[in-house]
C-alpha cells in the first residue's frame, strides 16, 4: 500500500512539473520578446493584459485554433506525429530533475539525458524529410549533422564533470559544489557546455536549421498551427532544460533554495542576450568549431581530470 502511495505521489509531481515547465515556458517567450524589444529599441507585447502579461496564452489559442493545413505530398503519418515526439521527448528529459523529496532522481539520471537527447535527431528529421519540401530536408540534414555533432562534444565536457564527481546523479553535484561551484574550476569547461548548448538547442548565432536567409524557415516550413507551436514548445522546453543543467553542473545546483531558480532565470536570459547581440555564424565555422576545437579542447580535460583523480587516488593509498 505504501508504494502504491509513493508511486501516487511521484506520478502527481511529474504532472505538476510538466505543467509548471509548459507555463514556464509560456512566460518564457514573453520574456524572449520583451528583451529582444529593448536590445532593439521598441516595445515587446504591451497590449493584451496588463504590460502583455496574458500574450503567450492569446497565442497559444491563435495557434491551436489555426487550420491546420497539410502538403498533398508529404508522408502524413510521419509528418503528422514528428512535433508531437518532438516536444513528448523534450517534456519527458524533465524527469531527470532532481527532487529532494518523490521524484525521478534516479542515480543515472546523465546517461538518461544523452540517451533521450540523442532522439530528437530523429523526429527533426523525419518531420524535414516527411515535409517533402527542398527547404525543409535540408533545414532537417543540417540540424541532425549540427545535433550529432555537438553531442560529441557535450558528452566529453559531461564526462569531465563525470570524472570530478564520480557520479552520474545531478544530486552529487550539487553536494560537491558546497564549497566552490565548478564554474571557477572548469571555467573554460563551462564556456563551451554554455556554446554547446546553444548549438544542440538550434539557438542563434547557430541557428542554420531554420536559417530565414537561406532556407525561408528551415525544417518546420511546412507546418502551420498546432504542429508548428509544438515544435516551438520544444525548442523552448529544452532551452529551460539547458538552463536547468548548467546551474546544476557548475553554478551551485542549490536546489532547496530561491536562488536556484534565480540562476535558472539568469541563464535563460543568457540564451535570449546572444539571440539579440549576436550574428547567424558560417555553416563550416560551425563544423569546425565542434570538431577541431571543441572536440580536442575537451579530451585534454578530460584526460587532465583523468590524471588528477588517478595521482589523488595513488596519493590516498
Amino acid at each position: 500500500m505504501l508504494v502504491l502511495k509513493d508511486l501516487f505521489l511521484m506520478v502527481i509531481s511529474l504532472v505538476v512539473l510538466i505543467i509548471f515547465v509548459l507555463v514556464g515556458v509560456a512566460f518564457l517567450t514573453l520574456l524572449e520578446r520583451k528583451v529582444l524589444g529593448y536590445i532593439q529599441i521598441r516595445k515587446g507585447p504591451n497590449k493584451v493584459g496588463f504590460m502583455g502579461l496574458l500574450q503567450p496564452f492569446a497565442d497559444a489559442v491563435k495557434l491551436f485554433t489555426k487550420e491546420q493545413t497539410y502538403p498533398i505530398l508529404s508522408n502524413f503519418n510521419i509528418y503528422y506525429f514528428s512535433p508531437i515526439m518532438n516536444l513528448f521527448l523534450s517534456l519527458f528529459l524533465w524527469m531527470l530533475m532532481p527532487f529532494l523529496s518523490v521524484g525521478l532522481s534516479f542515480n543515472l539520471s546523465l546517461l538518461y539525458f544523452l540517451s533521450v537527447s540523442s532522439l530528437s535527431v530523429y523526429t527533426i528529421m523525419m518531420a524535414g524529410w516527411s515535409s517533402n519540401s527542398s527547404y525543409s530536408l535540408l533545414g532537417g540534414l543540417r540540424s541532425v549533422a549540427q545535433t550529432i555533432s555537438y553531442e560529441v562534444s557535450l558528452a566529453l565536457i559531461l564526462m569531465s564533470f563525470i570524472f570530478l564527481t564520480l557520479s552520474f546523479n545531478l544530486i552529487d553535484f550539487m553536494v560537491n559544489q558546497t564549497f566552490v561551484w565548478f564554474l571557477f574550476l572548469c571555467f573554460p569547461l563551462c564556456l563551451m557546455w554554455v556554446i554547446s548548448g546553444l548549438a544542440e538547442t538550434n539557438r542563434t548565432p547557430f541557428d542554420f536549421a531554420e536559417g530565414e536567409s537561406e532556407l525561408v524557415s528551415g525544417f518546420n516550413v511546412e507546418y502551420s498551427s498546432g504542429g508548428f507551436a509544438m515544435i516551438f514548445l520544444a525548442e523552448y522546453a529544452s532551452i529551460l532544460l539547458m538552463s536547468m543543467i548548467c546551474v546544476m553542473l557548475f553554478l551551485g545546483g542549490d536546489l532547496n533554495s530561491f536562488l536556484f531558480f534565480l540562476k535558472l532565470v539568469f541563464v535563460s536570459f543568457l540564451w535570449i542576450w546572444v539571440r539579440g547581440t549576436l550574428p547567424r555564424f558560417r555553416y563550416d565555422k560551425l563544423m569546425y568549431l565542434a570538431w577541431k576545437s571543441f572536440l580536442p579542447c575537451s579530451l585534454n580535460y578530460l584526460f587532465f581530470f583523468f590524471g588528477l583523480k588517478l595521482s589523488i587516488f595513488i596519493l590516498l593509498l
